[in-house]
């Protein structure tokens, strides 16, 4: 977000660090365990080839995304940015977004920037791919509950910020039996900011639950945010909320990989529900 009024922007470099990040959800305890029977290194690649998979399935389907950002002035909210619309395809099968609601953004200390957009669209629902991989550090950090998932748990973070390109950092959950992030946390890097000037633009921590759509995937559904941005001329607390809903295949000639190999629709499992965090809306 950045702080209005508006300013030109310029980049510096967040530390690539992999420290631990402060957790917000409910969870089991993190345990410092090995896993059992399998290394680090091969959980890291059987998830990477599942996002890859579900990266190409997640492109099939149409879904609505609903975005709501907020500002807050101690317990009042002072500003709201709310926009709905439906990620589908057009009748010769190009992806097209559909704005259902957007009314006027009545924020008034930041605005949206385009970085914010495309976060909301591709980095929120942060998936790491075979592609990705190279350009990450990822660290096996240990076990833990989410729910009745058990995870193995890794902190990521960009090897290198590359000219204007923007990253994940932060922290997954990787379920031990579908071998696929069913959780984030952390937040897009790098920070903007003008090394002369007032200027930035800052984007919040956030954490993203996923939940297994059509027995295979595991496809993001709430994400949330409640953070402060530590302007130089103000602090601003905002909440976001993002909420992804009614996932339906796209025609009939959609195939559903899983280890490479098609799922006959007759074998489908029904849906499972997504790991629970007790702080998050139930519905």
């Amino acid at each position: 977000m950045r702080l209005l009024p508006c300013r030109l922007l310029s980049l510096i470099l967040l530390a690539c660090g992999l420290a631990a990040l402060p957790l917000a959800a409910q969870e089991g305890p993190l345990e410092n365990t090995p896993p059992q029977g399998t290394t680090p290194e091969d959980i890291i690649k059987r998830f990477a080839a599942k996002e890859t998979e579900f990266a190409k399935a997640r492109d099939q389907y149409t879904y609505r995304q609903d975005v709501k950002v907020e500002t807050v002035d101690g317990d009042t909210v002072d500003g709201q940015y709310h926009e709905v619309f439906d990620v589908m395809f057009d009748d010769k099968g190009h992806r097209i977004e559909n704005v259902v609601f957007a009314p006027q953004s009545s924020l008034t200390r930041i605005f949206m920037s385009e970085e914010d957009m495309q976060d909301i669209r591709h980095r929120l629902p942060f998936v790491l791919t075979e592609e990705d991989l190279p350009e990450y550090n990822i660290l096996y950090v240990g076990q833990q509950q989410e729910d009745e998932l058990h995870c193995y748990v890794f902190d990521i973070a960009p090897k290198q910020i590359e000219g204007k390109k923007r990253y994940f950092q932060g922290r997954v959950w990787v379920d031990n039996h579908d071998f696929q992030i069913v959780k984030t946390y952390g937040k897009t890097v790098p920070d903007i900011r003008k090394k002369h000037g007032d200027e930035e633009n800052l984007f919040p921590t956030f954490t993203t639950w996923r939940q297994q759509i059509d027995g295979q995937y595991w496809f993001p559904v709430y994400t949330r945010a409640d953070d402060e941005l530590h302007f130089k001329l103000e602090d601003v607390h905002i909440r976001e909320i993002v909420k992804y809903e009614d996932y339906k295949r796209f025609g009939t000639n959609v195939k559903i990989l899983y280890e490479g190999k098609e799922i006959p629709k007759s074998e489908q499992k029904p849906d499972q529900n997504k790991p629970v965090d007790q702080n998050a809306p139930q519905k």
